[in-house]
């Protein structure tokens, strides 16, 4: 048998065939590419809006009303500018990100009712903050579901440091508001404490991974323009430590324009990494037309298509993400849970004349007697009334019910501790 040097017709087709698939990909990704770009602008307007509406509540109106009207008409034009480019673009490749795009654009719809709420003062501005928040989580969760056909490793990569500064930027966003919140109320309670302490570990953990993944040129710009500056570190410090001296919000606005400042270079970078990321697939565009592989290259399609270690690292942050959202709402319910537990045994120390310690057997003792009917329990707003009006028998009786709820989770064998008293 003799053994023909060159490749066969079959074995030329299905390399042009691969040439062209390649190309097609490429091609998707670069039209996408405005939509990541739209979805960015419309991102960095809402987190500024998100900001402003923190400072006009907090302030009972007084402050930022000029910002406020200001970033709304800048978010409408960005949002039409995103039905745009959706209504423009080719069919959207999968079902899970025409699944999230829904989902952004059904979260979205409640923007306007959102804004009612903030202009009469019927939410708080926390509550505003997690719904702008929602919008925003829905938005950026579009952008790692885009890089399906990436399998050049270097436009991976560049697409993980865009999304890992995306989600940094988000995080350092929120950490404007809530900081804006607690400088203008002129203190910060421990759960306004324990999230602004999340949201600085959290974008720490994604400007490292985008860093790992970016050039020097752009490690250095992240360095010199983006990182927090003295003074936001020492406000930082007076936020998380002791509170702040009362001085009619002067010291939120000084808060809100450095870290505005911050977010402002932070979004610079943004367009920049998107720009460059945009380059570099219109260069492998020029190179997959250009570029005949060498007969050994053939021979090891391998060399030509590296495994896709960097889009696992993109899904699996996102997922992480989204999980540390959860976990933060659960983190606030056990906070509530706690704080109804805390209070009805200061009532029952109060109006019974227990020590801490009977108090806590007592409210151990109604938990063994109680089983939520429903498997669950949530504190509700008449919890607080009837605590101050001294109502023992109604709150010691829903805290028992949180204790058995939290018995319930702990598995059947498990016991709640009761705190350490002193002597």
């Amino acid at each position: 048998m003799t053994l023909m040097a060159g490749i066969s017709p079959g074995a030329g087709e299905w390399l042009e065939r691969a040439r062209m698939m390649r190309r097609e990909q490429l091609s998707k990704l670069a039209q996408l590419g405005v939509l990541v770009h739209g979805i960015s602008q419309l991102v960095h307007m809402l987190q500024c809006e998100r900001g402003a509406s923190n400072v006009w509540l907090c302030s009972q109106g007084k402050l930022y009303a000029p910002e406020c009207k200001a970033s709304r008409a800048l978010v409408d034009e960005n949002l039409a500018a995103l039905y745009d480019i959706l209504e423009k673009q080719s069919p959207i490749p999968g079902s899970t990100v025409c699944e999230r795009i829904g989902g952004a654009l059904q979260s979205l719809d409640m923007l306007p009712a959102l804004r009612d709420g903030v202009i009469q003062q019927t939410v708080t501005a926390p509550q505003a903050m997690e719904h702008y928040s929602r919008m925003l989580r829905h938005l950026l969760s579009i952008v790692p579901q885009l890089n399906d056909s990436i399998d050049d490793p270097q436009i991976a990569g560049r697409f993980v440091a865009l999304y890992s500064l995306m989600q940094g930027k988000e995080l350092a966003g929120q950490e404007r508001a809530l900081g804006a919140i607690g400088f203008t109320q002129g203190f910060f309670d421990d759960v306004t404490r324990q999230r602004l302490v999340d949201r600085i570990d959290g974008q720490q953990a994604c400007f490292e991974i985008f860093l790992s993944h970016s050039s020097a040129d752009v490690q250095t710009t992240f360095s010199l323009h983006c990182q927090p500056d003295r003074e936001t570190e020492q406000l930082r410090r007076v936020a998380c430590t002791r509170q702040p001296a009362a001085d009619d919000g002067l010291t939120a606005l000084a808060w809100f324009a450095l870290q505005t400042a911050r977010l402002e270079h932070l979004r610079t970078l943004e367009e920049t990494l998107i720009a460059d990321l945009m380059t570099a697939v219109d260069e492998r565009i020029y190179r997959n037309d250009e570029y005949v592989p060498p007969a050994d290259e053939q021979d090891d399609p391998l060399i030509q298509y590296p495994e896709k270690p960097l889009l696992t690292l993109v899904r699996q942050q996102a997922r992480e993400i989204e999980q540390l959202s959860r976990q933060l709402a659960s983190l606030r319910d056990t906070l509530e849970e706690r704080k109804v537990i805390d209070k009805a045994k200061s009532v029952l120390m109060t109006h019974q004349n227990m020590s801490e310690e009977q108090a806590w057997t007592a409210l151990r003792k109604m938990a063994m007697d109680q089983k939520p009917k429903d498997g669950g329990y949530r504190p509700r707003a008449a919890d607080g009334e009837e605590f101050m009006a001294g109502n023992t028998k109604g709150v010691a009786a829903r805290s028992a019910g949180i204790l058995c709820l939290i018995k319930v989770r702990a598995g059947e064998g498990s016991s709640v501790s009761a705190p350490e008293t002193a002597g």
